[in-house]
């Protein structure tokens, strides 16, 4: 009876362990490849723990006790001599090269901190930690003792047997990569939360989409953060409410939305994945500036999707994709450029969403969610650092890309510091003269002190003017003349531009005179006659006598207006976000 309840508590503590195996996702599959045997009589005459034969069999001493994570040590030692396949008949001396295992899968269980070691396990490593061969060599020139002895869960210095069935090397290093692999996978899942324990395993059953976008995240640094901060839906009402061929994106909503019905490869899957997620991190939604949204989205289109093909990323879907290698080194906006002289033809192709669509969803295309607010610097910040690891570990990328990412990373210069510099190239700051014919406004605080005021000298400020040629049509908003006038106003004061000579355009032009800057804002008629013809205006600045021949013009419009031509140095605003219909030829600021 008491033999009974030995083998039955033995029996516990080993299952027990054995199910702790069987739970981890790097030994697991392992396990299941090799049989345990518990009946052997051989063993128990022995003090070894366990035994490992090369014909896939584990003998392991049901004499022995141990706690149930001890257990477990011992089937996880064992199952990493199969791993790394240790079986090897080609050594001159078989003991030491045990012990050279042993070592090295005792340390290596140690710094992946898996299960209890027993007791007898050695704590403490003789050697440094090099592979099996390099310990090996050492051990050549030394004479083992106690403390080699220490490594072994065969209670000596073997627990490691080549039998005559030696043919199963291949399998087991398959098993192993793959569950590394897995378990790395399922840690990255963990941390990034979209799996509860690292021994769920639940990712290998999930869709095409979802195993690309956890692709990018373990071994894709560049779009990798990207990818982890994004869902995926993969719905086919909402595709087929809005119009989803392919794919889409939403920036605003962190969601790529797949068409599950398009029957795309994983490697597919992985292609158009990056298309999506370059469109949100190079900004191309915010960068169109008024441009033709659809043309300007097939123009990204080529751009990326020429650099996903140079790269290697998937595999370019066996579908209508825009691809052209004639636009390959060529920026968005240059390929934009070129498309818009064959309107008729590019609007016939087709995006990832549809014909005629854009696959970049903007406010108001996907309600189904509501949007996250401050996006803009996320989605820079990240592209930016997955640029440095993704160059740290796998390599180059296309200079056009890099130069993007590192153009956006830069903060933009904003249009009123642009605007101040273009002041500053025409009027340079004058050298103030002291005098008393106007005393200092600190005279009043001081009366028994006179105080010289610094003022211009008058003949410096003789043909310190320049030209402001106003849109005043019915397009013009007044709060956007307001932004405009308020910053004009401020730095030709501060360059001590006293004058201005001002001509509001509408479907004509009326010349209003010289004007003091900050007055020209109370003057402003707006008279919304339809079309805005800026030339007449601009001309009669040009032909204007009592205007300086070298007086720079600065052109304020809403973009929506003639084309017009400007022979002198000029420059011109336009709110954020429209486009002129032109080529300009001078600056453009684009005011908020």
């Amino acid at each position: 009876m008491a033999k009974q309840n030995k083998l039955d508590i033995w029996l516990e503590q080993f299952q027990a362990g054995y199910n702790l195996v069987i739970a981890n996702p790097i030994f697991a599959p392992l396990l299941r490849h090799v049989h345990v045997n518990a009946q052997d009589a051989a063993i128990r005459e022995t003090q070894k723990f366990a035994h490992c034969c090369s014909g896939c069999v584990m003998y392991v001493n049901r004499s022995k006790r141990l706690a149930s994570e001890e257990w477990a040590y011992v089937l996880a030692h064992g199952l990493l001599h199969y791993a790394l396949w240790h079986f090897k008949s080609d050594k001159a001396d078989p003991v030491k090269w045990n012990v050279a295992c042993d070592m090295y899968v005792t340390r290596f269980l140690k710094d992946v901190k898996l299960f209890k070691p027993p007791e007898f396990v050695n704590k403490e490593f003789p050697l440094p930690p090099v592979s099996e061969e390099e310990l090996y060599r050492k051990l050549m020139s030394l004479e083992l003792d106690e403390t080699h002895r220490g490594f072994s869960v065969g209670a000596g210095y073997t627990d490691i047997e080549v039998s005559s069935r030696g043919d199963s090397q291949r399998m087991f290093t398959k098993l192993f990569e793959e569950a590394l692999s897995d378990a790395v996978s399922a840690a990255v899942g963990v941390a990034a939360g979209y799996l509860e324990d690292i021994n769920d395993l639940s990712y290998k059953k999930t869709s095409p989409a979802e195993k690309a976008r956890r692709w990018f995240i373990n071994c894709y640094p560049l779009l990798g953060a990207l990818a982890a901060s994004f869902k995926i839906l993969e719905d086919p009402g909402v595709c087929m409410r809005e119009e989803i061929s392919v794919a889409a994106v939403s920036e605003s909503l962190c969601t790529i939305y797949f068409n599950p019905g398009r029957g795309l490869t994983e490697e597919e899957y992985r292609f158009v994945m990056a298309h999506e997620l370059l469109h949100v991190g190079l900004r191309h939604q915010s960068r169109c500036q008024g441009r033709d949204p659809y043309l300007w989205n097939v123009a990204c289109d080529y751009v990326i999707n020429g650099w996903l093909v140079e790269m290697g990323v998937g595999r370019l879907p066996n579908i209508d994709t825009l691809f052209d290698n004639d636009f390959k080194g060529v920026s968005a906006e240059q390929v934009y450029d070129r498309i818009v002289r064959d309107i008729r033809r590019f609007r016939k192709l087709a995006t990832l969403r549809g014909v005629g669509l854009s696959d970049m969803l903007g406010e108001g295309e996907a309600r189904f969610y509501k949007a996250p607010v401050g996006l803009d610097d996320f989605y820079r910040r990240v592209l930016n650092d997955g640029l440095e690891y993704h160059k740290s570990s796998r390599g180059l990328l296309p200079e056009g890309l890099e130069e993007e990412i590192r153009a956006l990373w830069r903060a933009p210069i904003p249009w009123d510091v642009e605007l101040a510099h273009w002041f500053d190239r025409f009027f340079a700051p004058l050298e103030k003269k002291r005098t008393y014919a106007r005393l200092s406004r600190r005279q009043a605080s001081t009366p028994d002190i006179p105080r010289p005021r610094a003022v211009s000298d008058a003949v410096d400020l003789d043909g310190r003017t320049f030209g402001v040629v106003l849109d005043t049509s019915g397009s013009m908003d007044r709060y956007m003349l307001a932004v405009a006038l308020g910053a004009v106003a401020s730095y030709a004061d501060s360059r001590d531009v006293p004058f201005a000579r001002v001509v509001f355009c509408d479907a004509a032009a009326y010349d209003a005179g010289y004007m003091a800057p900050d007055a020209i804002l109370g003057n402003v008629r707006v008279r919304g006659r339809g079309g805005t013809a800026l030339q007449p205006g601009i001309d009669f600045l040009e032909r204007a006598k009592d205007f300086p021949k070298d007086g720079p013009i600065l052109i304020i419009t809403d973009a929506e207006c003639d084309s017009f031509t400007v022979r002198r140095e000029h420059a011109i605003m336009i709110p954020k976000g429209a486009r002129l219909p032109f080529r300009p030829s001078g600056e453009v600021f684009m005011f908020e």
